[in-house]
């Protein structure tokens, strides 16, 4: 099987949203993932989408398309305008729902961004991007049985996404299921070797049950795939602080720091381990 794409959705080519230990990376367009050609948002590739509407001035998918390039752009009000055009020329359009909700939920929408991911759920209950959306939502408002349950369904809907696994493995380690989050994590790190965030996650379910040389090799992969994840550095930290080594945990908290200067973990961390 050919390799996914080393990097989720929502959260981020189409916005740098930070991924933790309780937080969601993110069908047509942007719904579910948000690492296409960064082209896809360039002036040039909007106007070819602008032919190709100006052609078919009454094709939705057209404007859908159109949308998700205007999304990743981050002129989110063109977006949601294209988005709504689809909807109005086809009610029944799942994947322009599912787009609209993920701009709805980075524009802080959270109710808008439900609803819409309901939706399509109600239009095309086959959708499984739609499911991930809506139990991202579920899983931020702590809401984790039901965020499981949008997961799994997704899950049954394509066993070949790994967002759906990484995100079933968020919410399980949410419920301090960390065993089956491993499961979840090593499943989505199958479905997509080049990607951070499923190492990150698994490693911080390795460190709650204590396995702290696992964990630490995970943050090594994490970091890796992934130079720039002040988190994963952070965790790397903070394994390598649990094993003892504190000269190394501090060079670890302090590139984290240094990435984001603002992340407390990090400066408590070096402030730790300071030799």
């Amino acid at each position: 099987m050919k390799p996914r794409s080393a990097r989720f959705w929502p959260a981020a080519a189409l916005l740098a949203l930070t991924l933790g230990a309780c937080q969601s990376m993110g069908g047509a367009g942007l719904s579910n993932r948000v690492d296409v050609d960064p082209a896809t948002g360039s002036e040039a590739n909007i106007g070819s989408l602008t032919a190709v509407i100006e052609r078919n001035p009454r094709d939705p998918a057209a404007y859908n398309v159109r949308g998700a390039a205007y999304g990743k752009a981050g002129d989110y009000k063109r977006a949601l305008e294209d988005f709504d055009t689809a909807l109005q020329l086809d009610p029944n359009f799942a994947p322009a729902y599912a787009n609209r909700g993920l701009i709805h939920r980075l524009r802080g929408d959270t109710q808008e961004a439900f609803n819409d991911y309901s939706r399509a759920i109600q239009a095309d209950s086959n959708y499984a991007t739609a499911y991930i959306g809506r139990g991202t939502i579920y899983r931020q408002q702590g809401r984790y049985n039901e965020a499981l349950n949008d997961y799994q369904q997704a899950i049954r809907l394509d066993p070949t996404d790994p967002q759906a696994f990484h995100n079933l493995g968020l919410a399980q380690q949410a419920l301090k299921n960390h065993t089956g989050a491993i499961e979840s994590f090593t499943t989505a790190i199958g479905l997509s070797p080049l990607a951070s965030e499923p190492f990150n996650g698994r490693g911080q379910s390795y460190m709650a049950l204590g396995d702290y040389k696992t964990a630490l090799d995970d943050f090594n992969e994490a970091v890796k795939r992934d130079r720039n994840s002040y988190i994963a550095w952070t965790n790397q930290g903070l394994a390598l602080e649990a094993l003892g080594d504190r000269q190394k945990a501090f060079a670890a908290f302090a590139r984290a720091a240094n990435l984001n200067p603002r992340y407390a973990p990090a400066k408590e961390g070096m402030q730790r381990t300071t030799v």
